[in-house]
């Protein structure tokens, strides 16, 4: 709960001026409450507008999407791109094509995005954008329509100096590939404007692997901080997409044994350890559902509902699917059947009440912008790549992202110890995150 009056009062208009946007709010809500120390101790920063700017986009745009579909039908959706903040670099983030987008849920990622790439150390500031368009059951014709009209729009805005949009939520290297297709051709230059791409175009090795990889090595380095690690533990991984799918090979590589994972539909059970290769022809291979892995394991269970997989018993809980999948009764779930960490793949995974659960028993936490940062961090290595027209071995990306991690959990953790919170990692990480843009944003005056 926010107690300083200042912070009180940009919380009222955060929520005056962005009407039902209930994730937005949660987002605010959560960095706000962890900065009562920062500005007890440097007051210019609500003294100065610092933070009143910092909670209001830099730029708003929302664009209508019309295509055609395989019926000759015109369909119309809504884009979105959300430059949030551009103080220590070009805006970075991902698009979302899910039913579910609507300006809120772009905000919220767009303002969680200002602190995560802040934190990698790189020089990239947040922004987040998509459409309530559904790829799900669309022919590769039609998805490749609707994303040269959404770019058409699109590529007005974003530029590798400017902004520079990657994937999301159903936007994968299908989708990444159509759009740089169609940025290419309406503006008539190679530059690294996306990231995500193919490796024949511009991609970087590692980059698929490295929002899974980079969960596992912050979680590493928790449980290493606490005289622990992977090593026998049994591990719950929910999704079954990009993140999850890589952060099950390299938990299950630092020893760890996943033995549940899930889609929207369900969750599935293997007491066997998920044998990843099947899901991976599952997911990847002709994009399935979940279930078709008792087709190839049938001694393994499958569970309709995708919220019952936090009442599988594990020591290690890994959430890779969507925000707020993780409620005050999921996390009571949990912490009965004896989990000793959790730390987000997702963006925002958890609600307020679950986080304040696990705080309170007194488990290892990593929170989001912390523990999920090693996409970004990698797109941003992309970028560094595209601009030396030059690529870096899958070892070299995954040894900078590994170093990366160690560092983000490192400066969360003595910002938390700095401020009065040791072992808070969601008040350290949102505080390490603030203090280089709000310092940044200080130094060029009223921006």
């Amino acid at each position: 709960m926010i107690t300083n009056e200042a912070l009180k009062k940009i919380m009222e208009d955060v929520k005056k001026r962005n009407p039902g946007e209930p994730e937005f709010h949660q987002a605010v809500s959560e960095v706000l409450e962890s900065l009562e120390p920062v500005v007890a101790k440097y007051p210019e920063f609500i003294e100065k507008g610092v933070i009143a700017s910092v909670v209001e986009p830099e730029r708003i745009i929302k664009f209508r999407v019309p295509w055609v579909d395989d019926k000759g039908v015109v369909q119309v959706n809504r884009g979105f791109r959300i430059q949030f903040n551009s103080a220590i670099g070009p805006y970075k983030g991902g698009l979302r094509f899910h039913p579910s987008v609507y300006e809120g849920i772009i905000k919220f990622l767009g303002f969680e995005q200002i602190f995560k790439n802040s934190l990698t150390g790189l020089p990239i500031g947040g922004g987040k954008g998509g459409s309530d368009f559904d790829p799900k059951g669309k022919s590769d014709a039609e998805v490749m329509r609707f994303c040269q009209s959404f770019m058409t729009e699109l590529a007005k805005h974003i530029g590798a100096d400017t902004d520079v949009p990657a994937g999301d939520i159903g936007v994968g290297a299908r989708e990444i590939g159509y759009l740089f297709g169609q940025y290419k051709r309406l503006r008539n230059e190679y530059t690294g404007v996306l990231t995500g791409k193919g490796l024949t175009y511009g991609g970087s090795l590692a980059r698929k692997e490295a929002t899974g990889y980079g969960l596992c090595y912050f979680t590493a380095e928790m449980l290493k901080d606490a005289g622990d690690s992977f090593e026998g533990k049994t591990v719950v991984v929910s999704g079954s997409g990009n993140v999850a799918i890589y952060a099950t090979e390299k938990a299950t590589t630092l020893g760890g044994k996943v033995v549940a994972m899930s889609d929207s539909n369900g969750y599935i059970y293997d007491k066997n350890g998920v044998d990843l290769d099947a899901v991976k022809a599952i997911k990847e291979g002709r994009r399935g559902r979940i279930k078709e892995y008792l087709d190839v394991h049938p001694e393994a269970e499958y569970h309709e509902g995708c919220s019952g997989i936090w009442t599988v018993k594990c020591d290690i809980a890994l959430p890779c699917a969507t925000q707020n999948e993780i409620d005050e009764a999921s996390a009571k779930a949990l912490l009965a059947n004896g989990v000793k960490v959790v730390a987000e793949g997702a963006n925002m995974p958890s609600t307020p009440e679950a986080i304040r659960a696990f705080q309170e028993a007194g488990i290892l936490f990593g929170p989001a912008k912390a523990a999920n940062a090693g996409g970004v961090a990698t797109s941003a290595l992309e970028m560094s790549q595209n601009s030396m027209r030059y690529s870096w071995t899958f070892e070299e990306v995954d040894a900078k992202l590994h170093n990366i991690m160690v560092d983000i959990y490192r400066n969360a953790s003595s910002a938390a110890e700095e401020f009065g919170m040791r072992g808070n990692l969601v008040a350290g990480a949102n505080i390490a995150g603030f203090m280089k843009v709000a310092r940044t944003m200080l130094a060029y005056g009223v921006c």
